[in-house]
């Protein structure tokens, strides 16, 4: 599931800068022909792959389908839309429930009862209770149809304060156990189940092949077969064994997402664009849901990437052809975050295609729940959407909710497990936890055997991560990137350096805790543990798998440690395999971590022998990801690599205390930027490029820029051509919106979509410069500022900005004649630009009266032949 941030103020948006990061997050383009072609060309490969019938564990009742059948034909239309719709809590009230009775509800990331981030379980069963109770109101809307709560469980129940948090699915592939993955589901039900929820969003069942995407730790592998086996394991273990316990009162529904290629985008693009053949669709990317709805999976989460051009929400023949005739799913099909928004010719409050390609749950956490309600009933009304497809929607949801027992169940407040307290972090899911933690490590480097370590040595723990529970745990931990934690928000948890220092003392050593690596006296050894920051979707894309490409902070740590004649061990924090053969060169034994959520205390368990030097646990993780030798490489299990470089550790690689480590300390460690002198990067070139879009600001607000001429508040926009047919656009503030304007004024903005963070290190990298083409229309009498804007995960908004006055350079300039401007990135950079946090590439306001024409915005590399060049000397 997505979150999408609000946008402050006003921009554009458009196709990738460098082809990875965020980029393709947007809508497809309606009716071009391109789309059209890709369409058809999509079509023709139908019989390309015979996509089997998946016999679920779950078989048809004809008793429950003809109950059913008496429910739906007693259902007025508007009863059967708003089962349709899933709004989020913070976008409506107990009172908007009983009016509309919707079928379902969801939080989103970072979204809590009451607004408040240390809810209780028992603030999360009131909220269950209240909007159950509401649900089966009858008094204003005439059903008692109750709802369900859907929510993001994807490492345990990572929302609640408390609640035991599993390695992320990458750590779980590394392990390769099903039977543990079961456990790690069931434990995850009962802790969801105190909390009066009755839907997980989990398990993800991508198959990653480009380790940039920033949802990589989301995936258990890149081999498929791993992936089927564990969608098969988790969805048991969430729902319960469809001859035993399914969905009894200690499960919960599952979801199977993310209907489908999420793994395979082109670059490594989240929302990108899949252009596999459809027998890799299916070989690759399909096997996660063969095993999941033979499980019984009850849900699938559409997509939002695009199969070769058009998006997933809108995919009739993937959604409908595929899913459900072919595949026999008789599930619901519930849409991501406004995902149908994206699809061609809609709006996330409007959108009959994704109806009728198959969506039946409409994801509408924003305010558009509305009028999205309203236009469906219209265009139902209408005949643009066929009731029949309406009531295959409500079927399927209706049959969901009768297999869950939500019918029968007591309310939330009063099932069986809701507000046990004493389950949310109990000690014997904290153990499977443990169990997790142990088996996912996976020992890269063992230089001279220097592990296991005897724990009666003197220690130094350094590191930014050896006593901080959030970046351990990674994105989708309380708060949807999982930043702005700390460790006293994670009670009951531990982390890395709390099992060290509790091993290490009992033994008789003695252990200095220094993030910066500083001691009063010598060790014998240093532990360094760092790594990743925490992100999720949308801010975790990269360009390439360099670790730390620009600061190096952590090399130098360890640097300074090997310097002083101190032996190191790595511990390695990551949401995916990268490019570190800098900081392996300067361990002694380096060991990769994953994500390994609250129980951090179990590393130690592995690193170190007992007290009387006997071994406690050898590693059991391989490599369910191939390992990279250089920035820019992307290989999987199964690859031809005849002709291309070798994984510096293959898929499946994993040392073991009786192995012999033959790794080189010389690793090839010099970073070289991939730099091409033709290369630009376009952020408009006559249509916004991908990932961004353009907005007005004013000082009424923002207003996204979707036609050739709009209006905002004394602000205007146009389309004009300056070589062909509206390549350029035109900008008029007014004087009195100048006036009225707060900061930098009144103008546009190009924003990557939903305000993610794009790294566009590389323009950096390669030493581009801002080219612009300009056009006044009349003097600069005012201050022109032209400004960047960044977000560092965890910081203030707003804390690595950085803008310049332009009003005397375009005093210079001609009125009426274009003009080539060039800027250099380093004006901004050096006020505290961080381009790998990229929000906003291009910014340009007036405090005063301007008309002014703008065309051809990229980085590229300096041009001599530029009219104006401004540097920051």
């Amino acid at each position: 599931m997505h979150k999408f941030k609000p946008t402050f103020l006003a921009t554009f948006i458009a196709v990738s800068l460098s082809g990875c990061g965020e980029p393709s997050s947007t809508a497809e383009p309606a009716n071009t022909t391109d789309n059209v072609n890709a369409e058809v060309n999509v079509e023709s490969k139908a019989n390309e792959v015979l996509w089997p019938y998946v016999q679920s564990e779950v078989v048809k009742d004809p008793k429950l389908e003809a109950q059913v059948k008496a429910l739906l034909s007693k259902m007025t239309l508007e009863q059967k839309i708003a089962q349709m719709i899933q709004p989020e809590i913070k976008e409506i009230t107990v009172a908007d429930m009983r009016r509309y009775g919707f079928g379902s509800y969801l939080n989103g990331g970072g979204a809590f009862p009451n607004n408040n981030k240390h809810s209780t379980p028992q603030d999360w069963v009131d909220l269950a209770e209240q909007m159950y109770q509401a649900s089966i109101d009858d008094s204003l809307d005439g059903t008692t149809i109750p709802t369900m709560w859907g929510t993001d469980a994807v490492h345990g129940h990572n929302n609640v304060i408390g609640a035991t948090l599993f390695p992320h699915n990458i750590g779980l592939g590394a392990a390769n156990n099903p039977e543990l993955i079961t456990q790690i589901a069931e434990a995850t039900a009962t802790e969801v189940m105190v909390t009066g929820i009755d839907w997980v969003f989990a398990p993800t069942v991508a198959t990653v092949r480009d380790d940039r995407w920033g949802r990589t730790y989301e995936s258990y592998s890149e081999d498929p077969a791993i992936v089927k086996s564990y969608a098969s394991a988790i969805v048991k273990g969430l729902q319960g064994d469809a001859n035993k316990d399914f969905l009894s009162d200690r499960r919960v529904i599952s979801t199977v997402k993310h209907f489908i290629g999420d793994g395979g985008t082109v670059d490594g693009d989240d929302q990108g664009n899949n252009i596999d053949s459809e027998s890799d669709l299916f070989n690759i990317h399909a096997q996660g849901y063969m095993g999941g709805l033979a499980a019984g999976a009850q849900s699938v989460m559409a997509s939002f990437n695009s199969w070769n051009g058009k998006k997933l929400h809108g995919s009739h023949y993937l959604l409908t052809e595929v899913l459900k005739e072919k595949m026999g799913f008789d599930g619901f099909v519930v849409g991501d975050w406004n995902g149908h928004g994206q699809v061609a010719g809609c709006t996330n409050d409007s959108c009959s295609q994704s109806v009728n390609a198959g969506l039946d749950i409409f994801m509408v956490p924003t305010a558009d729940w509305k009028p999205l309600m309203a236009n469906t009933i219209k265009q139902v009304e209408s005949g643009e959407i066929k009731l029949s497809r309406i009531d295959d929607a409500v079927t399927r949801i209706l049959r969901v909710k009768v297999r869950a027992g939500l019918f029968d169940k007591p309310s939330p407040a009063n099932r069986v497990l809701s507000n046990k307290t004493e389950h949310i972090g109990s000690k014997t899911h904290r153990d499977i936890a443990k169990q997790a933690v142990r088996e996912s490590l996976v020992l890269l480097k063992n230089k001279n055997n220097i592990l296991p370590l005897s724990p009666k040595q003197s220690f130094l723990i350094a590191g930014d991560g050896a006593d901080n529970i959030g970046k351990q745990s990674g994105g989708w931990t309380i708060t949807w990137q999982g930043t702005n934690n700390v460790n006293s928000e994670f009670p009951g948890g531990s982390s890395i350096y709390d099992g060290f220092a509790e091993q290490i003392t009992a033994a008789g050593g003695s252990v200095q805790l220094s993030v910066t690596a500083e001691y009063d006296e010598k060790p014998d050894v240093a532990i360094v543990v760092f790594g990743e920051d925490p992100y999720a979707e949308g801010h975790g894309d990269i360009v390439n798998l360099a670790y730390q490409k620009s600061t190096k902070s952590d090399l130098a740590l360890l640097r300074k440690l090997k310097a002083q004649g101190i032996p190191v061990v790595s511990v390695f924090l990551s949401g995916r395999p990268l490019w570190v053969n800098a900081e392996l060169n300067a361990s002694d034994a380096f060991v990769a971590a994953w994500l390994p959520g609250s129980e951090g205390s179990a590393i130690a368990d592995v690193l170190l022998n007992n007290a009387d030097e006997t071994k406690q646990n050898d590693f059991n993780g391989k490599l369910s990801f191939s390992w990279p030798n250089n920035a820019y490489q992307h290989v999987n299990k199964g690859d031809n690599l005849v002709n291309q470089e070798q994984p510096l550790f293959a898929y499946g690689y994993g040392l073991t205390y009786s192995d012999k480590d033959t790794l080189s300390d010389e690793l090839n460690d010099i970073y070289v930027a991939q730099v091409n002198a033709n290369d630009a990067k376009h952020i408009f070139n006559g249509q916004t490029v991908k990932p961004w879009r353009l907005y007005l600001t004013s000082s009424e607000g923002d207003e996204h820029i979707n036609s050739s001429s709009q209006s905002i508040s004394g602000v205007s926009y146009r389309t004009i051509d300056k070589q062909i047919q509206e390549d350029a656009f035109k900008v008029s503030i007014g004087k009195m919106q100048a006036e009225r304007s707060t900061g930098n004024g009144a103008g546009i903005r190009f924003t990557s979509f939903g305000n993610f963070s794009e790294d566009l290190s590389s323009i950096v990298e390669q030493k581009l410069s801002l080219h612009f083409s300009i056009k006044l229309d009349e003097p600069v009498t005012s201050a022109v500022s032209l400004s960047m804007n960044c977000e560092r995960l965890g910081d203030p908004v707003g804390s690595c900005n950085a803008d310049m006055d332009l009003q005397k350079h375009l005093a210079k300039l001609p009125i009426n004649t274009w003009q080539d401007v060039s800027v250099d990135l380093a004006c901004f950079s050096e006020k505290g630009m961080k381009f790998e946090q990229t929000i906003t590439p291009f910014q340009l306001t007036s405090k005063g009266p301007l008309t002014v024409s703008v065309s051809n915005v990229s980085f590229k590399k300096k041009n001599n032949d530029i009219s104006t060049h401004i540097t920051c000397q």
